[in-house]
């Protein structure tokens, strides 16, 4: 009798564990807040202990952490844009333009093409309500704009907190002669305020995310939070509020506050009841610029224990510390360990939204891997790490491999003038990345060139035009800078 019991007993737990998360009743509501510039080890879940996240310590109890989510770019511009088009970069014609280089600088004429495809506008067609609050960095023209490229509504910076008037006055002559614009803060398409006061930025767009989803509270929304902090590569900001209180200066500073914005959203969704009908991803959208290739430095971020400094193909620059809270949905207190990427939102928000993808897209839908469901494995056959139009590495399954290159710009594991010669790391197990095997797997070596292979004529190399690239979006005739009203 014993054993029959115990036998019952172990269905029952087997399949509640199999068991989908909670019936969706209706369309979820999307939160995505991402980070700019911080680092895989910065937040008390993926390790720091200099600074205090108590916030993202209760997130990723109560959700799930994913320590191998990538983005798709070691920098601002083409990281972005493969979030909002699920797209890699190179696919959409954002990784580079003989204007900018990898990063639009303000007053571009490029910005995301208005024939892509946003999540912003793949959601509205459910009747969803959109709104982007934080840095854009897609384009500071009319034509570029998030008001252009699906969203209701706009509060934030056109691109990156560091981009000033100083800045441009330094390199204008690069620019043909033009200087940048003070920073604008934007609201839809007009200026607000410029100089916007970098400081109260984290306070002034959580306010604005509060507001949108108070507003919004009866129907489905997307929110995308681009937050403009860590950011700056010069010196983070933060409020009077935070200004001096952690133990790491102003980058700590600026991730405690960042912190304490993400507890104001959740703690909001609670209040108003909305909790279990909304997914909630908090990630950064590529590593810290740290010290060079300094692990233990703490003054610019840290990617520890990963190899590598963001701007690089590293691992460091490439995978984000990512947590999923969703009440009832989402299971409490997990790790996800399979590769997915920032790609794989527009396709699986499309599906939990029920609304069709009409275009093919890089990314996958990871609702599997999102809800827990027993046995989900990572969509991807091959990932690709591209430093402006150059491939440099290819992930596949625990396999990453670096391609030997005659010649390459910011290698993570090569100075400049060195050959490179080809890396092979199995980044599950060796996650710092110090064992080349590549002499000792010459079978997955050879498996993962094909894919390499394979990548460059669809998306293209250095001295090859890919079959499956688009253009970036340019205007005709001179762009103007954004001024005040």
């Amino acid at each position: 009798m014993a054993s029959v019991f115990q036998s019952a007993l172990a269905a029952m737990v087997f399949l509640a564990l199999a068991a989908p998360a909670a019936s969706i009743a209706r369309q979820p509501n999307f939160i995505v807040i991402f980070c700019d510039n911080l680092g895989y080890g910065d937040i008390e879940p993926f390790g720091s202990t200099v600074h205090r996240t108590p916030h993202l310590n209760r997130m990723a109890r109560e959700g799930c952490r994913f320590t191998h989510f990538c983005v798709t770019a070691g920098v601002c511009t083409p990281s972005r844009s493969s979030l909002m088009t699920g797209c890699y970069s190179q696919r959409v014609g954002m990784h580079n333009n003989p204007r900018d280089g990898q990063v639009l600088r303000p007053v571009s004429p490029y910005g995301l093409n208005s024939d892509e495809t946003t999540i912003a506008e793949i959601l509205r067609r459910k009747g969803y309500a959109t709104g982007i609050f934080g840095k854009w960095h897609l384009g500071d023209q009319p034509e570029f704009l998030p008001t252009r490229q699906g969203f209701d509504e706009f509060y934030g910076i056109p691109y990156s907190d560091d981009m000033t008037r100083d800045v441009g006055l330094r390199i204008g002559d690069r620019l043909q002669g033009r200087s940048w614009p003070e920073l604008p803060l934007m609201k839809n398409e007009k200026v607000i305020d410029a100089p916007v006061d970098r400081d109260m930025l984290t306070k002034q767009c959580t306010e604005e995310v509060l507001s949108f989803v108070e507003r919004n509270k009866d129907e489905p929304f997307f929110v995308y939070f681009p937050q403009p902090m860590p950011g700056s590569t010069t010196a983070p900001f933060a409020s009077p509020a935070f200004k001096g209180k952690s133990q790491n200066g102003p980058w700590g500073d600026s991730i405690e506050e960042i912190d304490w914005s993400t507890g104001e959203i959740l703690n909001k969704l609670v209040d108003l009841g909305i909790d279990k009908q909304t997914l909630v991803i908090w990630l950064s959208d590529n590593g810290a610029p740290m010290n060079g290739n300094d692990m233990g430095s703490t003054a610019r971020g840290t990617n520890r224990p990963l190899h590598g400094r963001g701007y690089t193909t590293s691992e460091g620059a490439f995978r984000s510390p990512t947590i999923m809270w969703w009440p009832d949905h989402v299971q409490p207190g997990t790790t996800c360990e399979e590769l997915a990427t920032t790609m794989d939102l527009l396709p699986t928000f499309a599906e939990f939204a029920d609304v069709a993808v009409d275009h093919a897209v890089d990314g996958h839908d990871v609702r599997p891997l999102i809800l827990g469901e027993m046995g989900a494995q990572s969509p991807y056959a091959a990932f690709y790490y591209y430093s402006r139009e150059q491939l440099q590495a290819v992930r596949s399954g625990p396999w990453k491999l670096f391609l030997p290159l005659k010649t390459f710009v910011r290698h993570p594991h090569f100075q400049a003038g060195e050959k490179a010669d080809a890396l092979l790391f199995n980044v599950v197990t060796d996650i710092a990345s110090t064992k080349n095997v590549a002499a000792e797997r010459p079978d997955v070596v050879e498996r993962l060139t094909k894919f390499a292979n394979a990548a460059r004529k669809d998306l293209g190399d250095i001295g090859q035009q890919g079959t499956g690239q688009r253009k970036a979006g340019r205007i005709d005739g001179q762009p103007n800078p954004q001024v005040l009203d």
